[in-house]
């Protein structure tokens, strides 16, 4: 099981450049572990596309449908006090936001405190630098 932030989900959804690199992550392990508020972050992403005109609402739709059949099979990481004091020092210790700050420090409390040995899949740069630092495998390299 890898733990997964939105930025690598939502390709799953829609076709973009790293589509192929994480569908193969994903075919070589498709449990997926993240953030209770993770597919309320893809369905902004796809909100958004579809704002921006880079999907129709047909597309936009349909890429709704398979993240919602999707997400019924991932482990969610439920909110809880000690994810929101592990949030707080993120945004201390790294150049995150409030969602990628939440992201990891459910991901944190997915591998138990100790993350070596755990793969973390994002997209984003500052998450990836920060999962990093933190001491998580990143992928994709």
């Amino acid at each position: 099981m890898k733990y997964w932030d939105a930025s690598a989900l939502v390709p799953l959804q829609v076709q973009e450049a790293p589509s192929p690199t994480v569908r193969r992550l994903l075919e070589q392990d498709d449990a997926v572990a993240t953030w209770w508020g993770t597919p309320v972050e893809c369905a902004s992403a796809l909100a958004r596309r579809r704002r921006r005109g880079e999907l129709t609402w047909e597309q936009h739709d349909r890429a709704l449908e398979a993240l919602m059949m999707m997400w019924g099979g991932w482990r969610l990481v439920a909110p809880s006090s000690d994810i929101q004091a592990d949030a707080l020092r993120m945004v201390r210790s790294h150049p995150l936001g409030t969602g990628d700050a939440l992201q990891l420090a459910a991901a944190r409390a997915w591998a138990m405190g100790s993350p070596v040995g755990f793969a973390f899949v994002t997209l984003d740069l500052r998450l990836r630098a920060a999962a990093f630092a933190e001491r998580f495998t990143v992928l994709p390299e």
